[in-house]
């Protein structure tokens, strides 16, 4: 079967590797389509991911399948079942380590609620806390919907985790698949203000489009801030960067919220607090809460049947796989928001 792998950093190959088997609780998935992760397949074809450091390793962990087989304890997953998240952690190779490993031509997903059940989900049989949100969607989702959800469930997620309500005031920072996913989210749960800070055009527009009360540039901001010190509840910084985090300080309230998003690739980081206010909460998310990503599938999915939320207002590339690095370099130019990858 084909897949992405990373060779060392900075060194991209699609090659044929061993076909898997699926365990007792694992099912066999055929990939209809996968998708680029901006941030953190980046970090990790770079070398960056902190944790990360074990190459050659296989790429990727967003993407969306057709069960094609299962083992004999699974309950959950049924052979023709759209699934989503499913991704390979060993491979027959000995040499090969996992990126998460969604970038194959086949993949894995697993029972987590059987094994649950059965009282093995636990490292000793093999269980990963990623299996809580490897799940099946329901057919009338297709399938590049289904590959963006592995982002907007975490994006979703990351709401409740930053404690942002409708009635606030909240300023985005990045228009990549995230930031703009966080514009979409607020406003569709009816926050009462929504910005963007994005230094490309095409990003702000986009974020426009997608109900952002007001879009900045660096330069628009900077001119605004007298205006806007003090009177934001939170600052979302959807990319994680230091400059960003003090950034934001100055714009938000007694009490507010700077909630970065996404993995830090910096050991430290330095907060200038006396740009903030007085008190104000920092919370970083550099890990999805499992729960609340789970709990976002149903509202995420009744958006996309109401015509709400759709991969089109994010997706703006589609490569076959084999032409990945192309893909990256795109990404990696600005030009791409989304990118969706074809097996």
């Amino acid at each position: 079967m084909r897949a992405v792998i990373v060779k060392k950093p900075g060194e991209l190959v699609v090659t044929d590797i061993a076909r898997l088997t699926p365990g007792p609780y694992q099912a066999l998935v055929k990939t209809e389509v996968a998708a680029l992760c901006n941030a953190t397949d980046a970090k990790v074809i770079e070398g960056h991911f902190p944790g990360v450091d074990n190459y050659p390793l296989v790429l990727g962990h967003e993407n969306a399948g057709i069960v094609c087989e299962i083992g004999p304890k699974v309950r959950a997953f049924a052979v023709g079942d759209r699934v989503i998240s499913a991704l390979v952690f060993k491979f027959a190779e000995p040499e090969l380590a996992s990126g998460w490993g969604g970038f194959c031509e086949y993949t894995l997903v697993n029972d987590h609620d059987a094994m649950v059940a059965d009282g093995v989900a636990d490292a000793a049989h093999g269980w990963f806390e990623c299996f809580e949100i490897q799940r099946r969607v329901e057919p009338d989702i297709p399938a590049e919907e289904a590959a963006l959800l592995c982002t907007w469930r975490e994006v979703y997620g990351g709401i409740g985790d930053f404690g942002l309500k409708p009635q606030d005031k909240v300023l985005i920072f990045g228009g990549g698949p995230v930031g703009l996913s966080f514009v979409r989210f607020c406003k569709l749960l009816g926050f009462i203000w929504v910005g963007l800070v994005d230094p490309l055009r095409h990003k702000r527009e986009r974020a426009a489009a997608l109900g952002a009360d007001a879009v900045f540039s660096p330069a628009e901001l900077e001119a605004a801030q007298a205006g806007l010190a003090g009177t934001l509840d939170a600052a979302v910084d959807a990319v994680g960067n230091e400059k960003i985090i003090n950034a934001a300080l100055p714009l938000i309230r007694l009490g507010g919220t700077v909630g970065v998003y996404g993995v830090i690739a910096a050991k430290t980081v330095t907060l200038e607090k006396a740009r903030g206010p007085y008190n104000f909460n920092l919370i970083v998310h550099q890990w999805p809460t499992r729960r609340r990503e789970r709990e976002a599938m149903e509202p995420l999915c009744q958006w996309i049947r109401e015509g709400k939320l759709a991969a089109s207002q994010f997706v703006t590339h589609t490569y076959p796989v084999e032409e990945i690095a192309k893909a990256v370099e795109a990404v990696r130019s600005g030009e791409v928001v989304k990118c969706l990858l074809r097996f």
